[in-house]
């Protein structure tokens, strides 16, 4: 029983320092077009968004597109860098835990 509770215990800890790690941790991603860049922690807090082009010269349809694929992307890969994470705390994958 204690062994369990042990075991419990520092997997509460190693959960604790996945989330840090993952709110420490920054990337980049970009629409399609490269015309937004988006930058988000690995807890989907986006950091910066970025326009790389001239805003007076974007059509509006064109970069509201832009913004939903680069903020897309960015959703997309902190739920991969949270199961990568996952997984190397667990040992296996637990899909829809984070």
């Amino acid at each position: 029983m204690l062994d369990k509770m042990k075991a419990l215990l520092d997997m509460q800890k190693k959960m604790a320092q996945m989330k840090q790690g993952l709110e420490d941790t920054a990337f980049d991603t970009a629409s399609p077009d490269g015309m937004v860049k988006i930058t988000m922690s690995g807890t989907q807090e986006v950091k910066a968004v970025v326009i790389q082009a001239d805003i007076k010269a974007i059509e509006k349809n064109r970069l509201e597109g832009a913004l939903k694929e680069a903020y897309n992307k960015a959703i997309k890969h902190s739920h991969d860098l949270a199961a990568q994470k996952m997984k190397e705390v667990t040992g296996f994958n637990l899909p829809g835990l984070l």
